[in-house]
C-alpha cells in the first residue's frame, strides 16, 4: 500500500538516479568518455533495482516513488538513446520507435485521471522492458571500445535493446488493454 510520504530511502535513490541523467549526456556527448558514463548507467541500473527492494523491504511504497521511479526510467532511456544516436552508435529508428510508444501511451492519461489514477500500475513485462532496455544500451555504448569484449558487448547489447524494444511495445499494448478494460468495468479509484 502507498503512502504519502515524500522522504524515504527509495525516493532519494530515485533523486540521485535523476541527478545522474545530465552527468550521463555530458560523458558520452562531451569528452566522449564511454567507460564512465557506462558507470553511470550501471550505477542507475543498480539503484533502479534497489529504490524497488528497498521501498517493498522497508514498507516505503509511495505515490511520490510510484512516479519518480518510472520517470527516472524514461528519462535514463530517453538520455541514453538520444546520447547514443547522436552519437551514431544506434539507429535513429530505435528512438523513434520508443519515443512513438510513449506519446501513444500519452493518450491514456485522460481516461486515467477519470478514473481517478495518475498511471497504470507497472507490470512485470514492463519492467523486462525496461530491464532489457537499461542494460542493452549501455551495452552497445561499450561495443565502441575496438576490442574483442567491445565485439561481444555489441552483439549482446544489440540483443538486450531489439529485444527491449519489442517488449517495450508489448508492454504498451498491454496498458492499453488494461486501460480499456478499467473503461469498461468502470472502476475509479479515489485519490487522497
Amino acid at each position: 500500500m502507498s503512502s504519502e510520504r515524500v522522504i524515504t530511502v527509495p525516493n532519494a535513490l530515485s533523486v540521485a538516479r535523476l541527478i545522474g541523467v545530465p552527468i550521463f549526456l555530458w560523458l558520452i556527448l562531451v569528452p566522449h568518455a564511454d567507460g564512465w558514463a557506462f558507470l553511470v548507467l550501471v550505477i542507475a541500473g543498480v539503484t533502479d533495482w534497489l529504490d524497488g527492494a528497498l521501498a517493498r523491504m522497508l514498507n516505503q511504497q509511495s505515490r511520490v516513488g510510484e512516479l519518480l521511479d518510472p520517470a527516472a526510467d524514461r528519462l535514463y532511456i530517453a538520455a541514453t538513446i538520444v546520447g547514443l544516436a547522436l552519437r551514431s552508435i544506434i539507429p535513429w529508428w530505435i528512438v523513434i520507435a520508443l519515443v512513438a510508444r510513449d506519446v501513444l501511451l500519452l493518450g491514456l492519461v485522460p481516461l486515467l485521471r477519470k478514473h481517478g489514477m495518475l498511471t497504470l500500475p507497472v507490470t512485470m513485462l514492463g519492467k523486462a522492458a525496461t530491464f532489457c532496455l537499461l542494460w542493452g544500451f549501455p551495452t552497445l555504448l561499450l561495443s565502441t571500445f575496438d576490442t574483442w569484449w567491445g565485439s561481444v558487448a555489441g552483439a549482446a547489447g544489440w540483443a538486450f535493446s531489439l529485444w527491449g524494444v519489442a517488449l517495450y511495445w508489448w508492454a504498451g499494448l498491454d496498458y492499453i488493454r488494461t486501460a480499456r478494460a478499467l473503461s469498461r468495468t468502470g472502476i475509479t479509484r479515489h485519490m487522497a
